[in-house]
């Protein structure tokens, strides 16, 4: 055995001593004080608020705006949706992290079309008057979209700055990755990238980097006749809502806290994405 091998399994051993995978079911683990954007195609509020009703566990209110590439200012969020889209991954969301306080950032509106500089507005919108933590974007721009070179920059940038906020942003890959590339799931580094895989539990996630995505997550949902079909649009919201979990234990927790936490989760568990 070499030195760095003995090294690393010394870490492993030490590591594993502390039984990560136990604060997903701490009681306080429940997204309480963690404020999360999800900006997607609306959230029904309505309809989320009473399937929470359903199961005796009432939630935080949703408040949310609407952007439009034809409006400088974002418009009232009156609790609908463009399409149910976002309300599966709201959904998502609370059942993993209940007590999370939910934005609404509809950016596709009645057109049910969306470009970057809508995004990016919505974007910066959930930083600066929101203030949310956790930014979710179970949606993506493709590479010929970012183009003049500028608007790739921009939306780097933004990024960049999120992360230097201490903000997360969890951003869904494409479909078909790596054969078709989105953004801002390919600029990684600032943020935390999800493809879906093949879990059989909801906390179920790994870190499989694969072409620049560096995370994959249970990816079915139980909202909507789409959901039991997986899809890195459902695998997003539950790594963001681990997330949110881990951050109403400690919500200082920056990004790159955060992904090296999950990391050493996934290395203390079996291929189903639970603890060994």
């Amino acid at each position: 055995m070499t030195a760095g091998n003995s090294g690393d399994d010394l870490l492993r051993s030490f590591v594993a001593q502390f039984n990560l995978d136990q604060l997903l079911y701490h009681p306080r683990a429940t997204g309480e004080g963690v404020r999360i954007a999800v900006i997607d195609g609306g959230i029904d509020r309505r309809v989320i608020e009473s399937r929470f009703a359903a199961l005796a566990d009432p939630i935080e209110p949703i408040e949310g705006a609407i952007f439009s590439a034809s409006a400088p200012d974002p418009l009232p969020y009156l609790g609908e949706q463009s399409s149910p889209h976002g309300t599966a991954v709201a959904d998502i969301l609370l059942r993993l992290a209940p007590r999370a306080k939910l934005f609404s950032a509809d950016v596709f509106g009645p057109s049910g079309a969306s470009d970057v500089d809508t995004l990016v507005r919505a974007v910066r919108h959930a930083m600066d008057h929101w203030h949310c933590k956790i930014i979710n974007l179970s949606l993506g721009i493709s590479e010929d979209r970012l183009q003049p070179l500028p608007k790739r920059q921009k939306l780097l940038r933004l990024m960049e700055e999120a992360y230097y906020r201490d903000v997360l942003i969890f951003a869904a890959a494409n479909n078909d990755h790596p054969v078709s590339k989105s953004y801002p799931s390919a600029f990684s580094l600032p943020l935390i990238s999800v493809n879906k895989g093949a879990f059989s539990h909801p906390f179920g996630f790994a870190y499989h980097l694969s072409e620049t995505i560096e995370f994959e997550a249970f990816a079915q949902s139980n909202f909507g006749p789409y959901g039991p079909e997986p899809a890195t649009s459902w695998a997003t919201p539950h790594l963001a809502g681990i997330t949110a979990k881990l951050l109403s234990l400690r919500p200082s927790l920056k990004v790159f806290e955060i992904k090296t936490l999950l990391y050493w989760m996934t290395q203390l568990r079996d291929p189903s994405g639970i603890e060994t």
